[in-house]
């Protein structure tokens, strides 16, 4: 049995590294002892590293300077993102099974902040999508109940967090892929503003929806990872000049905050139950300093804006497949290139200048607020056999994408957004509150939310695979 050196948070385990409490090799083995123990269930970790190159990797760090803030701690990276030595499969079976050359920005920045890379998080294909399962690893199952999903597409990364089998990790967000699986399995999820962690290597200069960010089983765990990715670099025309040391812990425990709860947005059908918890979780901004009102701002097109600018991506990512590649790829994703192309030019700039608009309008609701609030999620975990729910409370949904509007519809307005938990509903499954603020605020944002988790009983709660031999 592994450790109960891993039920530490990020924050514990690298002040130990640092006081010399404990040493990266011990914090690293015991992370790699609960991955033996429960991955092989859960499958959140694929393409691992052999266990003696990272234990040496861990002793290595043991005997040098500290390098940052991640210094000795264990971490997986996304499947999407290139790690030097092992294969980005990007969860298709159409990726060449070959190893990566070099590391990609999140690998090199989490290496430069002195973790220990261990291997891969699952994702589904091409992170298509808000259920983790593919044709090369198969399904990752969520740890508070493993015959459900575990959300998408940072699936990997949320339930190796809730599962213990790491401290830290990394997730992207194109329509909810960094909070729905946080969402679900109990732990935070960060989608920054475009641009506060680079992407050097985007295949365009607008059209951006799709973000990096920092997951944690706390909201300080996040902002630690986030202290690390964040930054500026030159290769990316939208990276944001602030260094990564604006994100760093401590957070405050209180709040002067006034927070708007939005509920459904009157824009998509969500779970009675899930709203309600989340209403609670975000009503207790008042128990730490806060002030609660009800207030939604105007998101009309916001659906439309991300179908579209999405839509438009994926008929971008279709032109760079070899002939053939397409047909070989999973329905939803054929489904989104088919849409794609089948937009015009005047489609995709309208999109763009009701974005802007819709950025106008968010920018005066902050005006008066200083976070926006409702349910990350609008069902709780479905059972993995589903890929996608077609109904909510019987109201028939229009597609895949219907299910995942409550993220979607906030990408649309480019304000950064994080999941935290909320609670749990009748099953014992997690429920997650999503908070957003104005655009370029993440460090406003995550001490709100550094408030908000303090105020919550259950915090800590750990799922019932988890079981530890003292």
């Amino acid at each position: 049995m592994a450790s109960a050196l891993v039920e530490l948070t990020a924050i514990e385990l690298a002040q130990r590294i640092a006081n010399g409490e404990l040493s990266s090799v011990e914090v690293v083995t015991a992370h790699l002892d609960r991955i033996d123990e429960v991955n092989p269930t859960v499958n959140a970790i694929v393409s691992m590293r052999a266990r003696d190159e990272i234990i040496a990797d861990a002793a290595t760090a043991d005997a040098s300077e500290p390098a940052g803030p991640l210094h000795g701690l264990p971490v997986a990276v996304k499947d999407l993102q290139d790690v030097a030595g092992l294969r980005t499969s990007l969860g298709s079976v159409i990726t060449p099974d070959v190893p990566a050359a070099a590391d990609g920005l999140v690998a090199a920045r989490f290496r430069a902040a002195g973790a220990i890379i261990v291997g891969k998080t699952n994702t589904p294909e091409f992170g298509t999508g808000s259920h983790t399962f593919n044709e090369v690893f198969g399904t990752t199952r969520n740890p508070w109940n493993l015959n459900r999903i575990a959300g998408g597409s940072s699936g990997g990364a949320a339930a190796a967090l809730a599962s213990r089998m790491l401290p830290i990790a990394d997730g992207s967000d194109l329509g909810g892929s960094l909070r729905n699986p946080a969402a679900m399995c109990g732990v935070v999820g960060l989608r920054p503003s475009v641009g506060r962690i680079p992407n050097p290597v985007a295949p365009t200069t607008h059209l951006r929806l799709g973000v990096d960010g920092p997951m944690g089983r706390t909201v300080a765990d996040a902002a630690l990872v986030m202290s690390a990715l964040a930054g500026p670099d030159d290769r990316d025309p939208w990276a944001r000049p602030e260094p990564g040391d604006a994100f760093m812990p401590p957070l405050p425990t209180t709040t002067t905050a006034t927070l708007a709860w939005a509920g459904d947005l009157g824009l998509f059908t969500c779970d009675p139950e899930s709203l309600s918890i989340c209403e609670k979780a975000a009503r207790s901004i008042t128990t730490v300093g806060g002030a609660f009102e009800e207030a939604a701002p105007e998101l009309t097109h916001a659906e439309s804006i991300f179908r579209v600018l999405r839509g438009a991506g994926y008929a971008g990512m279709a032109s760079r497949l070899p002939e053939g590649a397409l047909a070989r790829t999973k329905q939803t994703v054929q489904d989104n290139v088919a849409y794609g192309e089948s937009l015009s030019v005047a489609d995709v700039l309208q999109a763009e200048e009701q974005k802007a608009d819709l950025h106008r309008t968010m920018s005066d609701f902050f005006d008066e607020y200083d976070i926006l609030a409702l349910p990350t999620t609008q069902v709780p975990a479905f059972p993995v056999e589903v890929e996608y729910p077609t109904e909510i409370n019987d109201v028939q949904l229009a597609d895949y994408l219907s299910w995942m509007m409550s993220c979607c519809v906030i990408t649309a307005t480019g304000c950064p957004a994080i999941s935290i938990p909320a609670g749990f509903n009748k099953d014992g499954l997690p429920v997650g509150l999503q908070l957003v603020t104005r655009l370029g605020h993440e460090r406003q944002l995550l001490e709100i939310a550094a408030a908000i988790e303090a105020a919550q009983p259950w915090h800590g709660r750990a799922p019932g695979v988890i079981s530890h031999a003292e």
